[in-house]
């Protein structure tokens, strides 16, 4: 479960800004998370609850946001959405199936911070 390392490594960015900022207090964190970055949604919520259990963030509520997969086909340049969680799939197009660039769906940040 890669994602109790992934919760680490949020946290830790977390307290930094927090620190930065002189705030003391987590409400909500916004998290994006591409459809092919391999993320488990309920298992980083799951992860992220069990390490601020008993912390100062315990009541801190943790939003993710899954982006879709945007491919841009190699042959014809059009832009798509392929079904499903792959990166293989014929353009819309022109029928190409091999090659496509990623335009998004990989990403993993955090979108905003609220504190007080």
């Amino acid at each position: 479960m890669h994602e109790l390392s992934i919760a680490q490594s949020l946290l830790a960015l977390i307290e930094d800004e927090m620190a930065k900022h002189g705030k003391d207090t987590l409400v909500t964190v916004k998290v994006r998370h591409g459809r092919l970055s391999a993320i488990v949604p309920e298992a980083l919520d799951m992860a992220f609850t069990a390490l601020t259990m008993d912390t100062r963030l315990a009541t801190a509520r943790l939003v993710l946001e899954e982006n879709p997969v945007v491919l841009r086909c190699r042959a014809c340049g059009r832009e798509f959405s392929p079904q499903g969680k792959s990166a293989f799939a014929p353009c819309p197009a022109c029928g190409e199936e091999l090659g496509h660039t990623v335009l998004s769906g990989r990403e993993l940040y955090i979108e905003y911070l609220e504190l007080e």
